[in-house]
């Protein structure tokens, strides 16, 4: 092959077009990856993990803020540096997005940076990008090419997604903020209104209320985190309201009002009511739309829906040797569900026996605010629907040792089994810790593993984890602790 062509050839550096990269190497196949911007994508530079960090600040902040609680007195006033705080977000990133220039290199992937568009099937043209990265770019690695003609045989699209803007409501960088802004705020604002409360407006706002900001979440729906749990959702809305976020569900913004350094949201409720918000700053949190734009789907009649190109379930698009992975290819818009969809389209590209579809069903979906959301599968309302006769398991934190221990009591662990086959169809959390804990429920899905084999396997003691087998066993009225 000359320098110019490869088997595979992934467009866009997030962490799904990365690891499919990689996995590509790692079976042999000639693979260079596109990007125009930062390698890691908006997960780890915008997204995923510097949110997680600006979060961890919030959470000690909170717990200093409660020392007494643990016996312990903390002499001065305890306030956040947003200045240090979001310089520490940034160095995370920082130290992430190096690395994956390093297992770039050690991989032996070419990176190819620009902006690229498919011209003909199995070939891409790589310019210089039309717009400047939005922070200068960290050390290139040395396995670097630029612009030009690429071919492969195959061609993996990538290029993730960016927030949804409203029709007149779209942000501005300075009044009105998306994540990019809402993560490196020059200053905190006093109040803050966040529109939307998915993933990642519930998170803002969670971080903005330990920061001391007032914040109001807006939601059409009629809760907050519409696609979780309705059990849970209410658990963690009450929850937030304790520790005083204010929520309005069931209404949308009509318009903002701007002014010199504030902005007014017009809201109007589903029942015709209307109210004015007023805050220092507004985060338009609405959703996300996958980046299919200039890249020339449309010219090789690539399928397209709702913003997103359609795949089957490995990937594959209704062009021959062409996929998309990752937000681009529609919901669950998760990072970890991008990287294994990266993995098993190049496997079946590699043609490796025995590669699963991807299941989106299995794929767990995390909220990292205070207190913490998690679950897989099926909700109660959607086993339902689809006609399970169900049995349902209940564990609440209160009656859970290590949570009492941690003054973590509130919480709950719910679990969801078809009554005939003992199937684990759903599991849902919200308390401390539960996305690190959501993973033994995915496991169990993926392993197909029954009620009776979840109730014979041994939890160590204390753990929070010993919830899990607890709502388990309470789905069966077997329940030990409660």
């Amino acid at each position: 092959m000359s320098e110019n062509s490869f088997d595979v050839i992934v467009v866009g550096s997030g962490p799904g077009g990365y690891v499919a990269a990689i996995r590509a190497a790692q079976l042999g196949l000639k693979t260079a990856i596109v990007e125009r911007e930062h390698l890691g994508g908006i997960c780890l530079n915008w997204g995923c993990i510097p949110t997680k960090a600006l979060l961890r600040s919030a959470e000690i902040l909170d717990h200093a803020n409660h020392a007494k609680s643990y016996g312990l007195v903390l002499e001065g006033e305890m306030k956040p540096d947003v200045d240090a705080v979001v310089d520490r977000s940034r160095k995370v990133s920082a130290r992430l997005n190096g690395g994956v220039g390093m297992l770039m290199k050690k991989n032996k992937i070419s990176v190819i940076w620009g902006e690229a568009k498919l011209t003909k099937p199995g070939e891409i043209k790589v310019s210089k990008p039309s717009k400047p990265a939005v922070e200068p770019q960290h050390p290139q690695p040395k396995n670097t090419l630029g612009e030009g003609s690429y071919t492969a045989k195959h061609i993996l699209i990538a290029t993730g997604a960016r927030p949804r803007a409203l029709p007149g409501i779209e942000p501005d960088g300075e009044l009105i903020w998306t994540y990019f802004e809402a993560m490196k705020p020059k200053k905190l604002p006093k109040s803050l209104v966040v529109m939307g409360s998915g993933a990642i407006g519930i998170e803002f706002a969670s971080f903005y209320l330990s920061m001391g900001v007032d914040v109001t979440v807006i939601e059409l729906m009629d809760r907050i985190m519409p696609v979780e749990d309705v059990e849970i959702s209410k658990i963690a809305r009450k929850a937030l309201e304790k520790r005083g976020l204010k929520i309005i569900t069931g209404a949308k913004v009509t318009k903002v009002d701007k002014h010199k350094d504030a902005v007014t949201a017009h809201v109007e409720t589903s029942d015709g009511k209307t109210q004015e918000v007023k805050a220092d700053r507004l985060i338009s949190a609405v959703g996300v739309q996958g980046n299919i734009e200039n890249l020339g789907l449309e010219e090789l009649g690539v399928k397209t829906e709702r913003g997103c190109v359609v795949i089957d379930g490995y990937g594959r698009t209704n062009v021959d040797g062409l996929y998309a992975i990752g937000d681009v290819a529609g919901p669950p818009m998760l990072a970890h569900k991008a990287e294994h969809e990266g993995v098993i389209c190049v496997e079946k590209i590699a043609g490796l026996e025995n590669v699963h579809p991807m299941e989106p069903l299995k794929v767990p979906g995390c909220t990292y605010c205070n207190p913490q959301v998690a679950s897989v599968g099926l909700t109660e309302a959607k086993a339902k629907e689809a006609g399970h006769d169900i049995r349902v398991g209940r564990f609440n934190f209160a009656a859970n040792g290590k949570a009492i221990a941690l003054g973590e009591d509130n919480g709950l662990v719910k679990t969801i089994f078809d009554k005939n086959t003992g199937e684990l169809l759903g599991a849902h959390m919200v308390g401390a810790e539960v996305t690190e804990l959501i993973q033994g429920f995915v496991v169990a899905m993926g392993l197909e593993t029954t009620e009776e084999e979840l109730m014979h396997t041994v939890f160590p003691h204390p753990t929070l984890s010993e919830m899990m087998k607890e709502s388990v066993l309470d789905a069966y009225g077997r329940t030990l602790n409660s």
